[in-house]
């Protein structure tokens, strides 16, 4: 017999994955999970240890008190707030500067893509 916790904890780690409009396989990458470990959470088929509650919280600024018990915000900080943040610093900055940042981030793709 499954336990209430146990399930709630798993329904609540695919509500984070949904709210953050992540695949199965990007949220799993994240917290160095195999996707299908993952699918097996999210339907109920696999247990959700600790370690795996601190990186998502650790990873994604989940509430730990929310992702365990359905206490309190999902999240400890909106990702909302720190979009716009990041758009209002982008905008701050003189354009060449603009430039260089887009140029660092193209590279950090290329090289998460290569570590894949």
């Amino acid at each position: 017999m499954k336990s209430t916790i146990a399930t709630t904890v798993n329904r609540r780690i695919k509500q984070v994955r949904e709210a953050l409009s992540l695949s199965q396989m990007k949220f799993s990458k994240v917290i160095s999970l195999s996707s299908g470990y993952l699918a097996g959470v999210e339907v109920e088929k696999r247990k959700v240890n600790d370690r795996i509650i601190k990186l998502i919280c650790a990873s994604f600024g989940v509430n730990e008190k929310w992702l365990r018990n359905g206490e309190g915000e999902m999240f400890n900080i909106d990702p909302d707030k720190e979009f716009t943040k990041l758009v209002s610093l982008y905008k701050e900055l003189h354009p060449k500067y603009q430039d260089y940042i887009l140029k660092q981030i193209d590279l950090l793709l290329a090289i998460q893509d290569t570590l894949s």
